[in-house]
């Protein structure tokens, strides 16, 4: 009788991601945006992220406020990181009856599951990482992109929205992070093109 062996063999990711959370309204006063973010853990294989991603709260389970940052490693989820700064964002906007109705977990797997597995940057450069947003009135997440160029944008957010199942109706609006550092606000800036 020949011994199954076990496997130990991982799956490794395309690229290593980092998966970060904050709460800036829980911060000490005085505190430094980027000294509060937390390092949750750093994704290499599909087994390290089911690890980390089934040991954190869902979503739809955290404070106000609060937010999970995915990126690639070596790119911090803020405006100024270079990969960053020439780029920008698409944002889902999630009222909170579809957010109760599990919306914004959905959206987020599926968002981090087509990130990981490389299924909606067809360049595989333009994804920096992407953003979920819990807030009192309605829920977001942000798809953030290392350029503004409008065509290679519009593609990967094309992608995005198959990745979500959402109707062609839905609207994904792209904002550029250099109009959000210079109005200090992430979410209420000129909306540049919507998919």
């Amino acid at each position: 009788m020949v011994e199954e062996s076990e496997s130990t063999s991982s799956t490794p990711l395309h690229n290593h991601w980092t998966l970060w959370y904050d709460n800036p309204r829980l911060a000490p006063p005085g505190t430094d945006w980027h000294d509060q973010l937390k390092n949750l853990g750093t994704l290499k294989t599909a087994e390290d992220f089911w690890s980390v991603f089934n040991n954190v709260k869902p979503s739809s389970g955290l404070s106000l406020n609060s937010n999970y940052h995915l990126f690639k490693e070596g790119i911090e989820p803020m405006w100024e990181d270079a990969a960053n700064k020439e780029g920008g964002k698409f944002v889902l906007t999630i009222p909170k009856v579809d957010s109760k109705a599990g919306k914004t977990d959905e959206w987020w797997l599926f968002t981090v599951l087509a990130l990981i597995g490389e299924t909606m940057d067809a360049s595989g450069e333009e994804i920096c990482g992407c953003v979920v947003s819990i807030r009192k009135s309605e829920d977001r997440i942000a798809l953030w992109l290392k350029s503004c160029d409008r065509k290679a944008c519009t593609e990967v957010g094309a992608r995005w929205k198959t990745c979500l199942q959402v109707s062609n109706k839905t609207s994904l609006k792209y904002q550029a992070h250099k109009d959000a550092a210079a109005s200090g606000r992430s979410f209420k800036n000129e909306v540049k093109f919507e998919v």
